[in-house]
């Protein structure tokens, strides 16, 4: 299984130098849409409620100080494999156009965060509270395995 580390540095391959904050949403809501389409969670580590939206600590501690990234120490793309690599790509392919900002504000209107984040911050977001939300979303949030926002 890759790691957390893994999963980041693909996106910052496939996607280039971001914000530290919007690589965290990215890797988040890569972790929600594995669950839910693969049935199994992208990576081990777990993801925690804070202030500006769900984090993964572990990179967050391995980003600390740094506004932008470009690339991960000890991150290794090629661990993902063709359907993980598919499932980051189809996360990419609706949010990587966005900005941090927007992809904070939209997880701060989403149940697995504001639920986590409403018994006291830095509550563990879990896989279950993950599968339970993005799997509900009914036709009009998913058409042709393109996540669509209303």
């Amino acid at each position: 299984m890759p790691s957390v580390f893994d999963v980041a540095q693909y996106i910052l391959a496939a996607h280039g130098p971001m914000t530290t904050m919007k690589l965290q949403k990215l890797v988040y809501y890569s972790q929600a849409w594995s669950i839910v389409w693969d049935d199994d969670v992208l990576f081990p580590e777990r993801i925690e409620a804070w202030k500006n939206g769900p984090v993964v600590r572990d990179l967050w501690v391995a980003t600390q100080g740094r506004f932008r990234v470009s690339a991960i120490s000890g991150g290794d793309a090629d661990r993902l494999n063709p359907a993980q690599r598919e499932t980051v790509d189809l996360i990419l392919g609706f949010y990587g156009d966005k900005d941090a900002q927007w992809l904070s504000d939209l997880t701060h209107m989403e149940d697995p965060w504001k639920d986590a984040y409403a018994k006291a911050q830095n509550t563990e977001i879990t896989p279950y509270a993950l599968m339970e939300y993005y799997s509900a979303l009914g036709p009009n949030d998913i058409a042709s395995d393109e996540i669509v926002v209303a």
